[in-house]
């Protein structure tokens, strides 16, 4: 009996211990299986924020409490076209005139962005827009409003673009075209217009006009359009009629373009950019000061802070009195500069081993260029700014270099920079405008 109980007593305390046990192993094995839950979490939401294909989700509070996703990007491109226009992530992979185009253009009609008249001076003679609101959204009524505005192409003037202001539409092609215009030298007119006169009939109607103005334009940008930036957004895919297309061939879109014509409105609009420019620095007087010519020549540059205050005093140290610069002779010198390729060709074939070149020299070449004489204290200005040693000659090198950088404004760019290339050249470059 004894034995039998001790038998018994020893199989219960067996079976607690065995139920002590088994509690103990589910246990362990429970928080096990948190913890792996747990950390595959951990590695299941890194993976999604970090991989290129799932990180575009948008997380929105809901009360304040729970997150829930609400977008998830198919591809790299709906990824881009659903960004703000205005935001760093998408001006980032624009080329440096769209990127322009995206920031000055002041109109929203259908997501496709126009510039004003005002926005398109705005971008050629400033380098941050005006401050805005946001963009003015509008409709088609507004539209048939603004194109009622436009004046006929016989009343084109020199102030075309001031007296429109906002009153006018302009689509990122015809920014292009403009842009290209401001650097068109007098004798490149006429191949522009034989251009777009696809039947020699010397007339250019408005199917001529848009498909050379594609093609025209398409040449000046900085590079093939991305797949990655939106069509709309930029008005690529445009189709309905604009400021400028009425005013060149009517509300109804039948009249035609002669060259005449055509030479006047891109001799108006390279007119009235420099009038633009130069009185901003004369102050209501017919001159401007040679250290305000200096700093328009200089203004679009890619100098750095301390190269751009160099140029400023050793003029200061070698111009002693102010004579001033009229109008026409500041007129005269920036028609030359759109005939800078000419000039580096000439000035090659005259020194042969890229010497440095006398006033005498440099005259001579420009006249050969352009037909015009500069006048003497212009000259004089340019050789007190570019003249770094002060023998007397001018490092022609240096010089076509940095007024190519003006003429196209500061825009002109041949690659697109992206991702930490671009945060450091665009770090660069706001630094250097804030100093």
């Amino acid at each position: 009996i004894q034995t039998s109980y001790s038998l018994n007593l020893i199989r219960g305390r067996l079976k607690m211990r065995s139920q002590f046990w088994r509690k103990v192993v589910v246990q362990v094995l429970a928080s096990r299986s948190v913890v792996l839950i747990s950390t595959g979490g951990i590695i299941l939401s890194t993976y999604i924020y970090f991989n290129p294909q799932t990180r575009d989700y948008r997380w929105s509070k809901l009360s304040g409490m729970s997150l829930a996703p609400y977008v998830q990007a198919a591809s790299k491109k709906t990824r881009i076209e659903s960004l703000d226009p205005d935001s760093p992530a998408f001006l980032s992979t624009l080329a440096t005139r769209e990127r322009r185009f995206v920031q000055f253009s002041s109109v929203d009609y259908n997501g496709q962005l126009y510039m004003t008249p005002r926005d398109f001076l705005d971008s050629v003679t400033g380098r941050e827009p005006r401050h805005r609101y946001g963009r003015r959204l509008i409709t088609d009524d507004d539209v048939t409003h603004l194109l009622n505005c436009t004046p006929k192409l016989h009343q084109g003037s020199k102030n075309f673009f001031r007296d429109l202001n906002d009153a006018g539409l302009i689509s990122y092609t015809e920014y292009l075209f403009f842009l290209s215009i401001l650097t068109k030298p007098r004798s490149g007119f006429q191949i522009a217009f034989n251009m777009f006169d696809t039947d020699a009939n010397a007339n250019v109607s408005k199917d001529e006009f848009l498909v050379l103005e594609r093609i025209f334009s398409s040449a000046y940008q900085d590079r093939a359009p991305s797949a990655s930036i939106s069509e709309s957004a930029l008005g690529r895919t445009n189709t309905m009629d604009t400021t400028l297309l009425v005013h060149l061939f009517g509300k109804m879109g039948k009249s035609e373009l002669t060259y005449d014509q055509f030479c006047k409105f891109m001799e108006d609009l390279q007119l009235e950019v420099l009038e633009l420019e130069f009185y901003e620095f004369s102050r209501g007087m017919n001159i401007i000061t040679e250290e305000g010519f200096a700093k328009i020549l200089l203004r679009y540059t890619h100098l750095r802070p301390n190269e751009y205050d160099d140029f400023l005093e050793r003029l200061a140290k070698r111009e002693k009195y102010d004579m001033g610069i009229t109008f026409t002779d500041f007129k005269e010198f920036f028609q030359f500069l759109n005939n800078l390729d000419d000039f580096a060709i000439a000035m090659r074939m005259y020194t042969l081993a890229d010497k440095a070149i006398s006033k005498s020299e440099f005259v001579r070449a420009v006249k050969i260029c352009t037909g015009a004489v500069l006048a003497p204290h212009v000259v004089d200005t340019v050789f007190a700014l570019f003249d770094v040693d002060g023998d007397g000659a001018l490092s022609y090198k240096e010089f076509i270099a940095i007024m190519r950088d003006r003429l196209h404004r500061g825009v002109k760019s041949s690659m697109k920079a992206e991702g930490w290339e671009a945060f450091k050249h665009c770090l660069k470059q706001e630094m250097r405008s804030v100093l």
